[in-house]
């Protein structure tokens, strides 16, 4: 069974405050970043980052999705979308990160990359940094961040991840889906000093399932790796967002009492209550300029 609404993570009032809600004065709070991985593809990673991020945008959030697989871009083809520019004239330089900007659902400001180009597929260290600071180049107001990375661990991704703040790793209960996820578990930890990571369970029947394949992730994970795992919640396998999917929508917007979009929209309320940073962590990540900004001391 899934939890009823009353059952969920209780509401907390000061949580739009502390992630996006500004009053207007004094510097803007930074950006919350949130990559969105998966140690195998075919999990629904994408479709997970697609309507998190429009579930985040339906709440006021100002939010931006990001495709971070470069060489196999799909956000687009997910939302309907048709970018006239996107991450590869970024970096021949022929256009801005501004002008990549597509408007989707609610609001939300999509970057796209691009599909089918084997050098967008394997840009060098120095180039995926690029891309993480041409973003403090954006003057947009942009509450939440949401990166979708490729799947594996590729140096992009470990890269995207290593620069958000939260990592979100999308299983499902599949041997190699298991394994491969904590492979990428295991990378990010060890060589690249994340040290938590959000666990989403996708396509599985019932919370009892999802909590499982979190449960033996969080066993491997304490026995042989120095990361603290938290379990962010689970979207069960539903016919209403496959559907969704054909039609190029999110299932959010399309069907939003369906058994997905209620799942979405409770593990956008826990994104939430996380707390935002306060300061730079001192190697690269994103707005780093916005997170030196900050008062010391102060929480956004």
């Amino acid at each position: 069974m899934w939890p009823s609404e009353s059952e969920r993570a209780p509401e907390d009032q000061a949580a739009g405050l502390r992630l996006g809600g500004y009053s207007g004065t004094g510097p803007r709070p930074p950006p919350k970043v949130i990559a969105v991985a998966s140690g195998k593809g075919g999990v629904g990673k994408t479709t997970v980052s697609v309507n998190l991020s429009t579930a985040i945008a339906q709440t006021g959030r100002k939010t931006l999705l990001l495709d971070g697989d470069m060489g196999l871009a799909n956000v687009d083809v997910l939302l309907g979308l048709t970018p006239a520019w996107n991450l590869s004239h970024v970096l021949e330089g022929r256009c801005s990160l501004e002008d990549t900007l597509l408007e989707g659902p609610a609001g939300l400001m999509v970057v796209p990359a691009a599909s089918g180009k084997k050098n967008m597929a394997e840009l060098t260290p120095a180039e995926n940094a690029g891309i993480v600071r041409a973003f403090s180049e954006l003057r947009r107001e942009i509450d939440v961040l949401i990166v979708d990375t490729a799947a594996g661990i590729a140096d992009s991704v470990t890269t995207l991840s290593a620069a958000s703040q939260e990592v979100v790793v999308v299983v499902t209960n599949d041997p190699a889906s298991i394994t491969d996820a904590y492979a990428l578990i295991k990378v990010l930890s060890r060589d690249h000093g994340v040290q938590r990571i959000q666990v989403l369970a996708n396509q599985v029947a019932n919370l009892g399932e999802a909590r499982e394949i979190y449960a033996g992730l969080e066993r491997v994970s304490e026995r042989f790796l120095d990361v603290t795992l938290a379990f962010v919640g689970a979207v069960p396998y539903d016919d209403w967002l496959k559907t969704a999917v054909r039609r190029q929508k999110p299932v959010v917007e399309l069907y939003p009492g369906s058994p997905s979009a209620l799942a979405f929209q409770a593990i956008a309320r826990r994104i939430e209550a996380w707390v935002p940073p306060t300061a730079a962590r001192g190697h690269l990540e994103f707005f780093v300029e916005r997170l030196l900004q900050q008062p010391q001391g102060v929480a956004a």
